[in-house]
């Protein structure tokens, strides 16, 4: 079992918590305005990179707050646990980039 660094209530076990989706998923500034291709990119497209992840979790059956998390997908190591709002540690997003490109060429 997975042990997530809740950053209100500190470890607890995976049970606890839900994941929700991909982080730093950016909504049109003006919906009304989106094309349907546009539209059905926010929707659906989503980098699914095998490895490093940023992540959007919600501690569900605790304090039920929201934050990111920076995940390896293929090991479950968590490197980094962060406010929503702020922007994932310099080093991991540099590492995200790096292996989204990746998979795209």
């Amino acid at each position: 079992m997975m042990q997530i660094p809740c950053p209100h209530c500190g470890l607890r076990d995976e049970e606890e918590f839900c994941y929700g989706g991909p982080a730093h998923v950016v909504r049109p500034a003006k919906p009304e305005d989106a094309t349907d291709v546009e539209w059905a990119r926010y929707q659906f497209d989503r980098p699914n990179p095998r490895g490093l992840s940023l992540e959007r979790w919600r501690h569900t059956f605790g304090c039920r707050q929201w934050f990111n998390m920076a995940r390896d997908t293929l090991s479950h190591d968590i490197l980094a646990v962060y406010a929503m709002g702020e922007t994932a540690p310099a080093e991991i997003q540099a590492a995200v980039d790096d292996s989204i490109r990746a998979v795209s060429q």
